[in-house]
């Protein structure tokens, strides 16, 4: 599976959403995601195991819990492909800085 199929699904984008702010149980991902789409844990499951599969995420065992944490290692091949693309929002993005700093600069003048 193609790290854009992995990332298709939005329970999975998600649950990496979380796990790329902290270490989770899975008990605190099949809670939240539960109540955001609906699912049970059995679905949620396999959300799980197809991240552990293709890399995304990893599992370790704390006693009878199982610790989920993220796997940067496949946005590396997301990442290369979004190269040739960030040419479109770069330029952007540095306009936008400029005009931020020059709003903050022309603020703390006027006080």
């Amino acid at each position: 599976m193609h790290a854009f199929d992995v990332l298709g699904d939005p329970v999975r984008r998600r649950i990496l959403e979380l796990l790329a702010d902290d270490d989770l149980t899975s008990g605190e991902i099949v809670e939240t995601i539960s109540a955001e789409f609906g699912i049970r844990q059995p679905a949620v499951s396999m959300q799980l195991k197809v991240l552990r599969e293709h890399g995304f995420a990893n599992v370790r065992p704390v006693g009878t819990r199982r610790i989920y944490s993220i796997d940067t290692g496949p946005m590396a091949e997301v990442d290369a492909w979004l190269t040739p693309f960030r040419r479109f929002w770069t330029q952007h993005l540095d306009a936008l800085d400029t005009e931020i700093r020059r709003g903050r600069r022309k603020g703390s003048t006027e006080d």
